[in-house]
Order: structure tokens, then sequence, then C-alpha cells
């Protein structure tokens, strides 16, 4: 009897540790149609040709990763959702570089090895988790594109979601054009 009870715990333990990988946990593969990571589903293939493309600009996305609630310095962590859109009719957006600064301007992660194509109407939504916290109350992205002419302008925004006791709130923020 206590083998088939050990051979059972076994069996329920592997069941459950094979179903806990990094891609079913993270809500950009979970939420997106193909169930699959949307920056790796719109990364290019093949070499882009930088030359033709004269439209290029660099945008500034504060993120919030938290906000103050009270006096008593209490915070509530937020959500995030990045949206980049590509509001061409007819020509891709080609986005270089996608990078998560916290608070005091160090890069946190780098989201990119490769361009992304976006195509005409095509919208990439990327989730900062709630449970990321080190982005703090300053976090930003900075995002740079690239397009075949001036009329390749993306709308870049984000969305943070939060709650406080019974209480929630959400609120949006649109990138900025970067001047060098």
């Amino acid at each position: 009897m206590a083998k088939l009870q050990v051979s059972i715990l076994l069996a329920t333990m592997i069941a459950l540790l094979s179903g806990c990988n990094s891609s079913t946990t993270d809500p950009n593969v979970a939420f997106s149609e193909n169930k699959q990571d949307p920056i790796k589903e719109l990364e290019v293939t093949s070499e882009v040709n930088h030359s033709r493309l004269s439209y290029k600009e660099t945008f500034y996305v504060p993120i919030y990763s938290d906000i103050y609630i009270d006096k008593e310095n209490r915070k509530v962590l937020l959500s995030a959702t990045l949206s980049v859109r590509n509001t061409t009719l007819k020509k891709s957006l080609y986005v270089n570089k996608i990078n998560y600064y916290d608070t005091g301007g160090t890069l946190i992660k780098s989201y990119l090895n490769t361009p992304l194509e976006l195509p005409a109407m095509g919208t990439l939504n990327y989730i900062v988790e709630k449970e990321e916290s080190k982005g703090g109350s300053g976090a930003n992205f900075i995002i740079e594109v690239e397009g075949i002419d001036e009329t390749v302008k993306p709308v870049i925004e984000a969305v943070m979601l939060g709650n406080f006791s019974n209480k929630a709130f959400a609120f949006s923020t649109e990138g900025v054009p970067v001047i060098h």
C-alpha cells in the first residue's frame, strides 16, 4: 500500500512540475492569440535593409511599476501593458529596440535580439507584470522604430492597472520622441 501511495505521489509531482514552464505562466504568451511570445512572432528572419528606410525615431514611454497612495508612504504595485501600433494602411514599421529602464536610469532588460517587423495596422502589446517591481515609479521604455518614410509613424502608449483595497484604477501614458 505504501508503495502505491508513493508511486501516485511521484506521478502527481511529475505531472505538476512538467506543466510549470515559463511560457504557460508568462502573460505575454498566455494572452497572445497563438500562445506564442508576441516579440518572437514578429522577429525579422532576414536582414533589414536600413538604407531604404528614411524614417527613424526613438521614443520615451513612461511606465509606473508602483505609485504611492497615502501619507504613510505605502505603495501599490501596478501591471503595465506597452502598446506599439503601426498606423499605416500598407507599410511595415520596424522596431529595432525595446529597452526597459528603472527610476535611476539603469537598464533592466533589453527585449530585442533582432528587429521586429510590425505589419500595416499591426499592434505589439507587451505586459510588464505587477510583480516586476524593479522599475519603480520612474520606470520607462526606450523604443526605436524605422519606416520607409515619414508616414510610418507609430502610436506608442502604456496602460497601467492597479488596485487598492476594493478599488481598481487604470491610467495611460504616451510615448514621446526623444530629442538627441
